[in-house]
């Protein structure tokens, strides 16, 4: 896509908000902070209304866009984004918004792209491991993954010198039950839905999934909650049941980025991410997630050695748009030493 002197606008797409910023000059300031904003995806008709308002409000304008948009993008043009009613045509926005050129990603190709402009105080390990060393002259495998309005996986891969995005929708891949209750939550969300996938309880709507089947399982009357009112009384302690449901999409969580290690080859390490993320850190680092991560029979010893890091930039999908951007402008994102 082309680059002059205009800022890039950026847009981080999910299936409840939209955040949009502008792309700073170069990779020791990828993204300009102080121009971001988000808006509520239901408040809007389309994605071309919500940046209107969004150049309206901040007083700026951007001849270029990157937007990373939470699903299949096909043929590089078009997505229906999977958690939310847009349907997005690049060449379309492109003359909606009188713009040059408009680039389509998937979120998670830009949440990839967002690791090698993380600096050391943006990633919190979760287990013993520490972060590692990106500057190696082999090649790297990751894996990033994390739950929001839905679940996101995408491999990053270090191969010549150069960054590459596996982009996938790893997070419909179908759920494999690990434990006895596993197969009970199974047998329960199968009834409701049909197929199960791991998005059904890795995601913000996924609580809600478990808890309804952990409240069957024990035999208790479930109450109405939202995802806000589980994760609340899972923070306050004042429901054993909200607790036990935040655990064990923990332990889940563990299981599931434990095997796209082994389907993607991911050994040098997983980055978590994602919307929901900051309220699960906490139970992520009481066992659960890690000791699931590892439980991989034959392979356990070689999992041990897996660090799974927590991206705790605070605009990690937008500040990814930004490095596609600083690239595509030709900047070489060599990984940060």
């Amino acid at each position: 896509m082309p680059h002059g002197n205009s800022p890039t606008l950026l847009a981080d797409l999910g299936g409840t908000n939209v955040r949009f910023a502008l792309a700073g000059d170069d990779t020791s300031t990828p993204l300009r902070m102080d121009s971001i904003r988000r808006y509520r995806v239901k408040d809007f008709n389309s994605l071309a209304d919500a940046a209107r308002r969004y150049f309206a409000d901040s007083g700026c304008s951007a001849s270029q866009a990157v937007i990373a948009a939470a699903g299949r993008i096909a043929n590089g043009e078009t997505v229906k984004v999977t958690n939310n009613p847009w349907a997005i045509s690049a060449p379309t926005l492109q003359a909606e918004l009188g713009m040059n050129a408009v680039h389509l990603v998937n979120d998670f190709a830009a949440q990839s792209m967002a690791v090698p402009l993380l600096a050391a105080d943006a990633l919190s390990p979760v287990g013993p491991l520490s972060a590692p060393v990106l500057d190696q002259p082999q090649s790297q495998t990751f894996v990033v993954m994390g739950p929001g309005t839905g679940l996101g996986v995408a491999g990053l891969l270090w191969r010549d010198e150069q960054w590459i995005v596996l982009e996938s929708e790893g997070g419909h891949a179908g759920f494999a039950a690990h434990t006895t209750e596993d197969v009970e939550i199974l047998h329960r969300l199968n009834a409701r839905f049909g197929r199960v996938s791991n998005e059904r309880m890795i995601c913000g709507n996924g609580l809600v999934n478990l808890y309804l089947a952990l409240a069957d399982i024990a035999g208790q009357p479930a109450e109405e909650y939202t995802p806000e009112d589980i994760t609340s009384h899972a923070e306050a302690h004042s429901d054993p049941l909200c607790v036990r449901t935040v655990e064990t999409l923990a332990g889940i969580f563990g299981s599931v980025a434990g095997d796209l290690v082994l389907s993607l080859g991911g050994w040098e390490g997983v980055y978590l991410t994602g919307g929901v993320l900051p309220f699960l850190l906490p139970w992520l680092h009481r066992g659960g997630f890690r000791e699931r991560f590892e439980a991989k029979g034959r392979f356990r010893e070689t999992m041990e050695r897996v660090p799974t890091l927590a991206i705790v930039h605070p605009e990690p999908g937008l500040l990814g748009a930004a490095a596609i951007a600083l690239r595509a402008a030709g900047h070489s994102l060599l990984p940060r030493r």
